[in-house]
This record gives C-alpha cells, sequence and structure tokens, in this order.
C-alpha cells in the first residue's frame, strides 16, 4: 500500500503546474491534501477510480484538507471527537486495518502570537490519536509545522525559537513519539541530511536546498515493520511544500 501527503498551498493553483501529471504517476493508493484553499464547487476534479472526501474552512482561500481513496473508507470524520471545525484541517477515514488521519497543523505565526492554541491543539490532537490507537492502528500525515529535530532543517541555530522551531513545539513532537508512534523518514533514514519539505519562497532558497522537513507520515510503532519505503519527493514542483510518500507492506 502506497501513500502521498502534500501540501499544495492551493490545489487549483497546484493543478495548474503540474498536480494531475504526478497524481497519475505515483498511482498512490491514498493521497492525501492540505491547504487546498477553496470552497466547495470551486474545483472538480475527475479522479477516475478515488473516492474523494474534502474538508473545507469557512474562510475563503484558506487551510483545507482533502484525502483520495482507491478503497472506499468504512467511515469517514471532521475534526477531532466530533467537533466542529471551522479551519478544515482534519479528516479521519477508517479503513479494515487502520485509521487514516490527515491533519494541516496551525501555524504558530511569525511573532508567536499563536502558540498557545498551536499548543492546546497538539495536546487534543494526541490524545485523539491515542484514542484511536486503542482501537486500530493510526496512519498521521500532513503538514505538522514543526522540524523535530536539528536534523530536519537547514539553519537550526539561526531559527531556534522561530516559529516551527521552539522547543515547546518540537516537545510536543518528541511527546507523540514517546507514547507509541514513530516517524516513518527517521525509521527508514535515521540520518540523512539535507531532507527537506518545504522552502521559502525567497530567491533561489529552494535551488540551494535551504529548507525545513515539515511533512511527515507517523504511524502507531507496532505497525512500523511494516513501513517498507518512506521518501521526499523534492524534485516534484508545484508548491512551496512538496510531497512525502509511504510505502506499507
Amino acid at each position: 500500500m502506497n501513500l502521498v501527503s502534500w501540501n499544495v498551498n492551493g490545489i487549483r493553483a497546484c493543478v495548474k503546474k503540474g498536480f494531475l501529471d504526478y497524481f497519475q504517476r505515483v498511482d498512490a493508493d491514498v493521497f492525501c491534501l492540505q491547504e487546498t484553499k477553496l470552497q466547495d464547487g470551486q474545483i472538480s476534479l475527475d479522479l477516475k477510480g478515488y473516492h474523494q472526501y474534502w474538508n473545507y474552512a469557512i474562510r475563503k482561500g484558506y487551510s483545507g484538507t482533502a484525502v483520495f481513496t482507491k478503497k472506499k473508507p468504512l467511515s469517514v470524520a471532521y475534526g477531532m471527537n466530533g467537533d466542529s471545525e471551522p479551519e478544515g484541517r482534519i479528516i479521519t477515514c477508517e479503513f479494515d486495518s487502520f485509521y487514516l488521519v490527515n491533519v494541516y497543523t496551525p501555524n504558530s505565526k511569525r511573532d508567536l502570537s499563536r502558540i498557545g492554541e498551536r499548543l492546546e491543539w497538539e495536546d487534543a490532537l494526541r490524545e485523539y490519536l491515542l484514542k484511536l490507537d486503542k482501537e486500530k492502528p493510526v496512519v498521521l500525515c500532513g503538514d505538522l509545522n514543526v522540524a523535530h529535530a536539528e536534523i530536519d532543517l537547514k539553519n537550526d541555530k539561526s531559527n531556534r525559537g522561530n516559529s516551527g522551531f521552539t522547543d515547546e513545539e518540537r516537545e510536543k513532537m518528541t511527546i507523540l513519539l514517546r507514547e507509541g508512534f514513530v516517524d516513518s523518514f527517521r525509521h527508514v533514514h535515521p540520518k540523512r541530511e539535507d531532507a527537506f519539505s518545504w522552502w521559502s519562497y525567497m530567491d533561489h532558497v529552494r535551488e540551494r536546498n535551504i529548507g525545513w522537513r515539515i511533512d511527515y507520515f507517523i504511524v502507531s510503532s507496532r505497525i512500523s515493520p511494516m513501513i517498507k519505503e518512506a521518501q521526499i519527493h523534492s524534485e516534484i514542483l508545484g508548491s512551496d511544500h512538496c510531497p512525502v510518500y509511504l510505502e506499507l507492506e
């Protein structure tokens, strides 16, 4: 089973930049999007063989997630624990042997004005994942808006304390992993450097690979032996993020 997650930073713009070519080529069993940035009815994607599930933000042109899956889920939920979710950040699909949770984590903002809300989100998400994990293993994917370790961004010293690399945000990821989850990419590539999934739009930053790894597949530790491959498709353009890929036995 192969899965792809991609923060497309606007699916309508990404479609114009080759999204469908990549989508057809990778032929994923499950394909997850973050930052779709549209409302219901603003796009129609002809994805033959896929069931489509969208979670739209109330605010126009903001946030939003989607899941495209070849196999129809047993159930689909939006938000956490049945809560209303105005920013369209979570879709959970239940399959026979696992839960898929597609997430776009709130950014703390450059001035960290949203970090309190962000840390509360992290706690709530962890409790939600642990609740699901009691029933079935979990595959969490998406833009989690944190570089967990120094190896996960280019300039760790100069970015220490910045949004996405604060001690508090990193510690929340550490706690999640400690409580029974595995970062699939680091499971397969524990020491690989310069492996990033997001780059600033500043001039030549991507060309020089000055980036951050903030897009993840995180799985319940008991299914980590099923991880066959974890990749970052950094050659794929169309967004300031690139797709990340997971193959499970």
